[in-house]
């Protein structure tokens, strides 16, 4: 599934084509995997729209991706035909830096993005470095998978950034954390928490009664509307939103001291007017902090790889045929949402 120029997805709800591509070749240090899954982001929306636009078209999309070995490249030394592995979006970093010797490769200027600067997972096969390839723990199907790839890891290094949810007194001071917006990140992220820290009290923001309904059944300690004030005021919030709005509201929602994390790549600007909206005294003051997540590390995707194979944590999914990428997307944008959509080859 190609996308051959940016859009908007309100005025052209088929962005992607159904086409034949050349099966790529692997290089030295490379796989060549046949793709058997892979979930649908809302990143995938973000380049659609240019707000993070590839850098080259056309393109082909997806960083969830579930294959197996097809083919080797020459120097390769850690995988063989047949493994099952998945890629993230970390297709790959310079490896040099600061920021990648110190284990922030996620930080790296030469980071380059799986279905963003390279042909992703929207395809029957793809090639990658194997230094770039996860194993998948056997307990979790490709569909099941594919979504923790994503919408796990990037959530698992919300948690990471929000605060003290792994330290060892974690069931000593019980803390309170909100949810801004219940996708498929934030549902998995609810039912790592709840696995961490049982004792901590999770509030849920979310648009739509079916959202606040599926968080509830997943132990949500309160769910509400987006722009609703919650019954307390909350240690830390995760905001998984497109827009600015629920920026805002939570701030207002903090204690003292709190800290709001933004995990998503880039945001609308529909209601970025929103912003004008900030009172410095109500949002801001009282050491309160804003802390954005840029994209994932090798050790998030594995740390909670291994994390989920424990719990074990299955998330809830929706699975569509290649062909219907394009289904997949636009119901993401009008957020018709019940955990995560993956793709099947």
């Amino acid at each position: 599934m190609v996308l051959h120029e940016l859009c908007d997805l309100r005025k052209q709800p088929q962005p992607l084509e159904f086409a034949d591509l050349p099966v790529p070749v692997p290089g030295p240090g490379e796989l060549l995997l046949k793709i058997v899954a892979c979930g649908v982001c809302h990143t995938e929306l973000d380049e659609i729209e240019g707000r993070t636009p590839p850098p080259n078209l056309p393109v082909v999309l997806g960083h969830q991706v579930i294959g197996m070995v097809a083919g080797v490249g020459a120097g390769v030394t850690l995988h063989v035909t047949g493994d099952r592995l998945g890629v993230a979006w970390i297709y790959s970093s310079c490896g040099i830096c600061s920021f990648c010797l110190t284990g922030n490769e996620n930080l790296c200027p030469d980071f380059m993005a799986t279905g963003r600067d390279v042909n992703g997972g929207y395809a029957e096969f793809m090639t990658v470095n194997e230094n770039f390839t996860h194993p998948i723990p056997d307990q979790f199907s490709d569909v099941e998978a594919a979504p923790l790839l994503c919408a796990g890891a990037i959530g698992y290094r919300s948690i990471r950034l929000a605060g003290n949810y792994f330290s060892e007194l974690k069931d000593e001071i019980p803390l309170t954390l909100g949810l801004t917006g219940f996708g498929a990140s934030a549902h998995l992220v609810l039912k790592m928490v709840k696995f961490i820290s049982p004792r901590t009290r999770i509030y849920v923001f979310a648009r739509s009664d079916s959202e606040r309904a599926f968080a509830l059944e997943l132990g949500a300690t309160w769910a509400g509307d987006s722009g609703d004030s919650s019954p307390e005021k909350l240690d830390a919030i995760i905001d998984t939103t497109p827009v600015w709005k629920p920026v805002v509201d939570a701030l207002n929602n903090l204690v003292p001291g709190g800290r709001l994390v933004i995990n998503a790549i880039r945001k609308e600007n529909i209601d970025k007017e929103c912003l004008l909206n900030l009172d410095y005294p109500k949002h801001l003051w009282m050491e309160k902090e804003i802390k954005s997540v840029a994209n994932v590390s090798r050790f998030d995707v594995r740390s909670f790889l291994k994390l989920a194979s424990v719990i074990p944590l299955k998330p809830e999914i929706q699975v569509y045929p290649l062909e219907e990428a394009n289904k997949a997307i636009v119901e993401l944008k009008q957020q018709r949402i019940r955990g995560a959509k993956v793709l099947v080859m």
